[in-house]
C-alpha cells in the first residue's frame, strides 16, 4: 500500500531506519520546508465502536496536509504512528489502507511510520493514531497572510461533514439521545449514524495548490479545532479581523441536529465545529471570481462568506453574524 503512494523525490523504500527524500528530484529550486503533526482525536472511539477503520486513515492524513497547504506547500511525504494494546491485523490493514488513500489524494508518499503494541497502555480494541507530514514551497511562493488587507474577500470551501473535530461533544450527544451507530442517522435516514459521523475529512491539497498558481491567494485557513472563530485570525496581520456571514452558505443537517439535540448555543457551535466550511481563502475583491472558478474546476463547492475589516479595540479576530437567522430560520 505504501509503495502505491511513491512520487518524484522518494529515494528509498520501507525497511530502513529512516526515509530519504530528494528535493531536487522533486523539482524544487529554492524550497522552504513546512512540517505538521496532528491526530484524529476521539473520532477514533466511533471507528472502534463500529468496526469501521478505513476512513480514519484518510482523516489522519487530511488533518496534517490541510495544514501544510495553507502555506502554499506541496505535501511530499507522510509518516504515521499507530499504537494499540494488541494488534488486530484486519483493523491495522484497514487503517493503513486509509492512510495510503489519503496520501494518494494529497499527492504525497507514505514513507514509513511506527506500529507500537503496548499491552496495559491501551484497553481492549483501543488504539491511537498520530501523523506527521513534510511539504515544500518555493521561497517566493510562500502564503503567509502578510498581503491581506481591509476589504479583501473571504471564500469558504465546503466541508464533507464534521471532519475530525468536536467528537467528544458528538459522542456525549449520541449517548444522551440513546442512539446506536448502526441505526439510521436522525438527520439523514438514508445512511447509518456511524457512517455519517465517520465520513472522512476532505483533503483540499490539489484544489488549493491549483488556486494558488498565479499568486492571487493571499491567505488560507484550515478550519479545525477552534472552528470559525479561532482559525482565520491565525493568518491575518495585526489590526485586521474577519467578518463572516453565516447566511451565505447552507448549514449541513448534521450540524443542525447537533445544535438542537445537544442544546448547543450558536457561538459554541461556531467555536467547536467547522459548520460546513472546511477551508477559508482570502483574496482581493478583483481576484475573487477567478479564484472561485479555479476552486470549482478543482471540484470544490465555494461560497463568498465574508470580508476583512479593521480590528478595533477589544474586538475579536473573527465575528460570525446571522447565525440565528441562518441556522434556525
Amino acid at each position: 500500500m505504501a509503495a502505491g503512494t511513491a512520487r518524484s523525490g522518494t529515494a528509498a523504500g520501507l525497511g530502513g531506519f529512516g526515509a530519504l527524500f530528494d528535493l531536487k528530484a522533486a523539482g524544487f529550486r529554492d524550497p522552504i520546508l513546512v512540517s505538521t503533526t496532528d491526530g484524529v482525536g476521539t473520532k477514533l472511539k466511533i471507528a472502534i465502536a463500529t468496526g469501521r477503520h478505513d476512513g480514519v486513515g484518510v482523516d489522519l492524513v487530511a488533518m496534517c496536509v490541510n495544514d501544510l497547504v495553507v502555506h502554499g506547500a506541496e505535501p511530499l511525504f507522510f509518516l504515521d504512528y499507530f499504537a494499540t494494546g494488541r494488534l488486530d491485523v484486519a483493523a491495522g490493514q484497514a487503517i493503513v489502507a486509509g492512510i495510503a488513500e489519503g496520501c494518494r489524494q494529497a499527492g504525497c508518499a507514505l514513507v514509513g511510520g511506527e506500529t507500537a503494541e503496548m499491552p496495559g497502555m491501551y484497553a481492549g480494541a483501543d488504539y491511537d493514531l498520530a501523523g506527521f507530514a513534510v511539504g515544500a514551497v518555493e521561497r517566493e511562493e510562500v502564503i503567509d497572510g502578510s498581503r491581506v488587507g481591509e476589504g479583501d474577500v473571504i471564500l469558504g470551501l465546503a466541508s464533507s461533514g464534521l471532519h475530525s473535530n468536536g467528537f467528544s461533544l458528538v459522542r456525549r450527544i449520541v449517548e444522551a439521545e440513546g442512539l446506536h451507530y448502526a441505526a439510521p442517522a436522525p438527520f439523514d435516514p438514508a445512511e447509518t449514524l456511524g457512517d455519517a459521523l465517520l465520513r472522512p475529512t476532505r483533503i483540499y491539497v490539489r484544489s488549493c495548490l491549483a488556486a494558488a498558481r498565479g499568486g492571487r491567494l493571499k491567505a488560507l485557513a484550515h478550519i479545525t479545532g477552534g472552528g470559525l472563530y479561532e482559525n482565520i485570525p491565525r493568518v491575518l496581520p495585526a489590526g485586521l479581523a474577519a467578518e463572516i456571514d453565516a447566511r451565505s452558505w447552507p448549514l449541513p443537517p448534521v450540524f443542525r441536529w447537533l445544535a438542537r439535540a445537544g442544546g448547543v448555543a450558536d457561538g459554541e457551535m461556531a467555536r467547536t465545529f467547522n459548520c460546513g466550511i472546511g477551508m477559508m481563502a482570502v483574496a482581493a475583491p478583483e481576484d475573487a471570481e477567478a479564484l472561485v472558478a479555479a476552486f470549482e474546476v478543482a471540484g470544490e463547492t465555494v461560497h463568498r462568506i465574508g470580508r476583512i475589516v479593521p480590528r478595533g479595540p477589544g474586538m475579536a479576530g473573527a465575528r460570525v453574524e446571522g447565525m440565528a437567522a441562518a441556522w434556525h430560520g
